[in-house]
């Protein structure tokens, strides 16, 4: 058995980062992900005048619930759509102060419109520099009263957590109703981390779609990361595809994150899955089966599952998965573009993506800067010798050292690396 440990999370990282700067009092992070994200929103939150101390495996900040200390501040957020959707929504809470945010060509590429547009329906001075609805923006902050909003979060349900979390920083707190949603998990992971810092958020109506914030602001805490459950659909579908079982500790039974559930699509494709309340283990039966699958609500590992998707038995077809056309890149597109240069046959629609079985020739991979095509099409490689990619550095994003670990661990799948602790 080969044991991964994987880097912190992402997406909780992230929102322990905003709920960690709003809350009262000192929080201190244990092993967040250290990464390009990650310390861009560090980056962000220290021009906007928070305090951050970043240490190797714990990260401290103090609180503002009064909002950002500097009244004046430039904020660059990299490539981070959580920086770049959760920042503006954090300085807008402040009582007062400018505040201009700008971001890399890619992410001014992808969409904040259904999130501006409800900070200007609860009267935030906001105004786009450039294209609506994209970076750069400029924010005038004079604190949020709060009220009763209607959101469209079928493009990105960070668009809700953004204001979700904003909720507690306003005078009378936030009513959200939502027509549509997207990687629903998302949305738990959200709502459990606000009641780590003191928050309890309601929801009822229709389709328990109405999400009641109360005001008062957070607590702060000391919250510790769990591992990206993102990244660790690499190393299961690994096992699965190359006969062997792995094991990721620090994601059970009890993960939030949703993105765990890629383990039931590999268990329907034949592999084994044990899960215990502190880690999973998957484990290959020597056959994988093709499926049709709605990836809806863990739209991110789409692409590790079309990665090995041509060494199943039968077509594997992924449906649902519109949103990952807006994402870093056109994800369902990339896919099929690489596969197709690799001799597979691939058709595609809006939102879905299907995949015949095939045998993959070499090639080098359009990465188009996203470091999940890069990280999906690595477990391709595991089978395809070979294959090399335009931009491998991109991995920096959510996690430098993944070539190195790959490495490592390809090597242990081949008894080429002796497995000991720490692996």
């Amino acid at each position: 058995m080969t044991v991964i440990h994987v880097p912190g999370s992402k997406s909780v990282t992230a929102r322990a980062l905003f709920l960690a700067a709003a809350a009262n009092g000192t929080s201190t992070l244990v092993r967040p992900l250290v990464s390009d994200d990650t310390e861009g929103f560090a980056e962000g939150l220290t021009a906007l005048g928070y305090a951050v101390d970043r240490e190797a495996d714990a990260w401290s900040i103090t609180g503002r619930p009064s909002g950002p200390a500097a009244t004046d501040a430039d904020v660059y957020c990299r490539d981070g759509a959580t920086t770049a959707r959760f920042l503006p929504t954090l300085a807008a809470a402040g009582a007062r102060g400018s505040y201009r945010f700008d971001a890399s060509a890619q992410m001014r590429r992808r969409p904040l419109a259904p999130l501006t547009e409800a900070l200007r329906t609860l009267g935030v001075d906001l105004r786009h520099e450039a294209a609506e609805g994209h970076h750069p923006l400029r924010i005038e902050a004079a604190g949020i009263g709060g009220g009763e909003l209607t959101l469209d979060a079928g493009q990105s349900s960070q668009y809700l957590t953004a204001l979700l979390m904003l909720g507690p920083l306003t005078s009378r707190g936030l009513t959200i109703t939502v027509t549509d949603l997207v990687s629903a998990p998302y949305i738990e992971i959200t709502l459990a981390m606000m009641r780590s810092f003191g928050v309890e958020v309601t929801r009822g109506g229709p389709g328990n779609a109405v999400f009641t914030v109360p005001p008062g602001g957070y607590r702060a805490t000391t919250y510790a990361v769990e591992p990206d459950a993102s990244t660790a659909s690499y190393f299961f579908a690994a096992a699965a595809l190359t006969g062997r079982e792995v094991t990721v500790p620090g994601l059970g039974q009890g993960a939030l994150q949703g993105d765990l559930r890629f383990v039931d699509v590999l268990r329907r494709m034949g592999a084994e899955v044990d899960m215990t309340a502190d880690a999973t283990t998957v484990r290959s039966t020597g056959e994988l089966r093709g499926l049709t699958v709605n990836m809806r609500d863990i739209s991110d590992t789409m692409p590790t599952l079309a990665a090995i998707a041509p060494f199943a038995s039968g077509p594997v077809r992924i449906e649902d998965v519109g949103n990952t056309r807006v994402k870093e890149c056109d994800r369902l597109e990339a896919c099929a573009q690489n596969l197709r240069r690799m001799g597979i046959t691939v058709t595609t629609g809006q939102d879905w993506i299907e995949i015949r079985p095939g045998s993959p020739r070499p090639t080098e991979i359009e990465t188009h800067g996203d470091h999940r095509i890069v990280m999906s099409f690595a477990v391709t490689g595991l089978r395809t010798p070979g294959i090399t990619y335009d931009d491998p550095g991109c991995v920096r994003k959510t996690f430098p050292r993944f070539h190195e670990v790959f490495a490592g661990f390809a090597g242990l799948l081949e008894g080429r690396v002796p497995a000991g602790p720490g692996r």
